[in-house]
């Protein structure tokens, strides 16, 4: 087992000891890089261009309309200090970290509690033994297969384990080859060196990077309680950790896709409360919400509104719509600007190349889509039209050159 260099830095911080992940004196330098350029380029001729060329001479500078999903998720193993920092350094405002949490229910970051096989090194360690479906290789139409969990390993265990980037290869049949299967617009150029972080790491790489904070309560891959640790055991750690290091409330955005967490937040711990985000998946399951007909609604907006609920926030695909083959608000949209929620929404420049119509993300937009201008096309109608407050972005350059050239928070 090759132990991260976090294991000794975690280890000397539970001591109350120095940590050794990445620190800055002063919040860094904004750089866009080219993609917002390129991206520029591929725009027809018309007003929008024109005026995203006019700021090319800008200077960068921070906006929390940006926000760090997974950090620099595109090109940098995700809920890493480097793909935070990366983040940070073009200019997003606001940095996430999805919370799980360890055996002994200690916070982390990691998309998913049972993501381990997918996002590290753990099927090539011995701590692959943990793993709640060990790897089975590919056969005939079988595909290779694992689960591994991060509540079925301690905290130091789980600081031993290596980042990557999340992949996995369905066809593989060896463990070597099932942890590769990255995406052909993905890299691992970035991937090596790079650190795990706790959630209470999180928070003191975000603070010293000058960003807000924006923590995503994930659901338990285990049944809760688990081992007395309940889900409002686990909401209340979250928001725990925050006031013991000494964040101001206003500058954390806690987000759930389960609406009983953003109702306790709101009941519990009003100040955060008010700033909670309900990430609205009601788009799956058996009764699925069609962002076209309010009457599959099982809340209205308005209902939300009522219960307390300030933020929501929507896969971008939910708040758009087209007519006459322009890219419009949706319904749903248009009901949650009028009941005065204020509109995050997910995820930009994380579905590659764009000439093909853009996957899930871009679903009900398809048609419009044929290549990576798009996203800026996407963007401008989300912003101007729609009016969200935030985009998350696997890149968060595209979304921070938009929101200086067009005067945004």
């Amino acid at each position: 087992m090759r132990p991260s260099r976090t294991v000794k830095a975690t280890l000397l911080a539970l001591l109350g000891l120095s940590s050794a992940l990445p620190a800055y004196s002063d919040a860094p330098a904004v750089s866009y890089g080219p993609r917002p350029a390129y991206l520029i380029d591929l725009l027809p001729d018309g007003d929008l261009k024109t005026r995203l060329q006019s700021c090319e001479a800008q200077t960068p500078v921070k906006s929390d309309f940006s926000i760090g999903h997974r950090g620099a998720a595109l090109m940098f193993p995700e809920h890493t200090a480097q793909s935070a920092t990366a983040a940070a350094r073009m200019g997003a405002g606001i940095l996430e970290c999805d919370v799980t949490f360890t055996k002994d229910h200690e916070l982390v970051c990691r998309h998913a509690q049972n993501d381990l096989h997918r996002t590290t090194d753990i099927l090539s360690t011995d701590l692959a033994r943990t793993c709640v479906t060990p790897f089975s290789p590919a056969r005939g139409s079988v595909k290779a297969s694992a689960e591994c969990r991060t509540s079925d390993v301690t905290l130091a265990e789980f600081l031993t384990l290596t980042p990557k980037m999340d992949s996995a290869d369905a066809t593989a049949t060896t463990v070597a080859d099932y942890q590769n299967g990255l995406p052909g617009f993905r890299t691992s150029l970035y991937a090596a060196n790079t650190d795990l972080m706790t959630h209470r790491q999180s928070i003191e790489l975000f603070r010293e990077l000058g960003a807000k904070f924006t923590p995503e309560l994930k659901a338990p891959a285990v049944t809760m309680p688990h081992d007395g640790f309940t889900r409002q055991d686990y909401a209340q750690k979250l928001v725990d950790e925050y006031k013991a290091a000494g964040v101001a409330a206003e500058d954390v955005y806690p987000q759930s896709f389960d609406l009983n967490d953003v109702l306790y937040w709101i009941e519990n711990e009003p100040e955060f409360g008010k700033q909670a985000v309900y990430l609205d998946g009601r788009f799956s399951g058996p009764d699925p919400l069609d962002p076209a007909n309010p009457e599959t609604y099982d809340l209205d907006m308005q209902e939300l509104k009522a219960m307390g609920v300030n933020y929501i926030a929507p896969p971008l695909w939910m708040l758009l719509s087209l007519e006459n083959g322009q890219i419009v608000p949706s319904v749903y949209a248009r009901q949650a600007q009028a009941a005065g929620l204020n509109i995050i929404t997910w995820t930009l420049e994380r579905s590659g190349p764009l000439d093909t119509g853009g996957g899930w993300y871009f679903q009900t937009v398809a048609e419009a889509v044929n290549n990576d201008g798009a996203y800026l096309q996407v963007l401008h109608v989300l912003a101007q039209d729609v009016g969200v407050v935030g985009v998350f972005s696997d890149w968060p350059a595209t979304v921070t050159y938009y929101a200086n050239c067009m005067d945004l928070p």
